[in-house]
């Protein structure tokens, strides 16, 4: 039995039509099975524009890579051009080409009447609960009781740290060497600390400094390992996956973005992604992952101390404030 042969012009053709349909339709369908959300996720179109050309640069290549091949993808080509398949379906095809042109040509410019643009609703307000509207940070405003329990272990060079960051230091100590553990910080407040704890006399105003110097370093470890890929190293939304999304991650430097909202919004935001916001109105164009899956609250407000600062920023305070 005679093997059924494809030629390189057919294998092109139905190539770049798979991989047309698959990013087209495959992935969004794949994404939402993967977020069970009940919307697909699409693809941006310069992500469909990268595909293609990566596939054709690849075909281009596959064809051209040998005489052989080339001649292979040119012949049913040549036949067409001499009216090898007829007469008729070649002045078809060659009148069809250039009308299908002239056609995407006019429909992208024709002007037309259309409705307004959807509103980029990226973090809504809508069902925010109000009782995070009075939130405060706890490790941006620590507790006498925390404070004086720092104290305690300043004093007996027993600090707790989070665990994404124990190894890191437990590992410095160990090259170092150092007399107390919190030398790793070589900040003023914590310099201060540390002689006051051999003094015997520590103030609470300087345990407090210190403290924040430490949840400040935590978060800024926190946000780097969880937040930076999409937010950047300098949190205006340019990390190495932004381009990626849809919409870039948002710009926590600009002023109308975080300084214009309370903290307890915020904390809500990164508990629950967009996965974990209100169906009403969806898609709401937020990637972030629902955080509360796989981190503490704790953590999270550690984070959020951290991208405050790294943006230089301040919180809104609640108007009943």
């Amino acid at each position: 039995m005679k093997k059924l042969k494809i030629g390189s012009f057919l294998t092109v053709v139905v190539t770049l039509l798979a991989v047309y349909a698959l990013v087209k339709w495959g992935i969004p369908a794949v994404s939402r099975e993967i977020t069970t959300l009940p919307f697909p996720l699409p693809v941006p179109g310069t992500l469909m524009f990268m595909y293609m050309v990566l596939t054709i640069i690849a075909l281009f290549l596959f064809v051209t890579f040998s005489d052989e091949g080339l001649d292979d993808f040119l012949r049913p080509v040549r036949k067409f051009l001499r009216g090898g398949y007829g007469k008729i379906p070649r002045a078809v095809i060659l009148l069809a080409i250039p009308a299908i042109a002239g056609w995407q040509v006019y429909e992208n410019t024709v002007p037309r009447v259309e409705v307004p643009a959807s509103l980029r609703i990226q973090h809504p307000s809508s069902n925010f609960p109000r009782s995070f509207e009075a939130l405060k940070n706890p490790v941006a405003n620590p507790s006498d009781a925390d404070i004086k329990t720092f104290v305690e272990q300043a004093k007996a060079n027993e600090v707790s740290f989070i665990p994404q960051v124990r190894e890191d230091i437990d590992n410095w100590a160990e090259e170092n060497d150092p007399e107390h553990v919190l030398e790793f910080f070589a900040v003023a407040p914590v310099k201060k600390l540390l002689e006051q704890v051999q003094s015997g006399k520590v103030d609470m105003a300087t345990a407090k400094a210190a403290l924040l110097e430490k949840n400040l370093f935590e978060g800024r470890a926190l946000y780097a390992m969880n937040c930076r890929a999409c937010h950047g190293d300098s949190v205006a939304g340019d990390g190495p996956m932004a381009d990626g999304f849809k919409l870039r991650p948002i710009n926590f430097t600009d002023n109308g973005t975080i300084e214009t909202i309370v903290e307890g919004y915020t904390f809500w935001r990164v508990t629950n992604g967009g996965p974990g916001l209100p169906t009403e109105a969806t898609p709401w164009d937020s990637a972030m992952p629902e955080w509360k899956l796989s981190l503490t609250e704790e953590e999270r407000w550690k984070i959020i101390l951290a991208e405050y600062n790294l943006a230089g920023k301040t919180p809104r305070i609640p108007e009943s404030h």
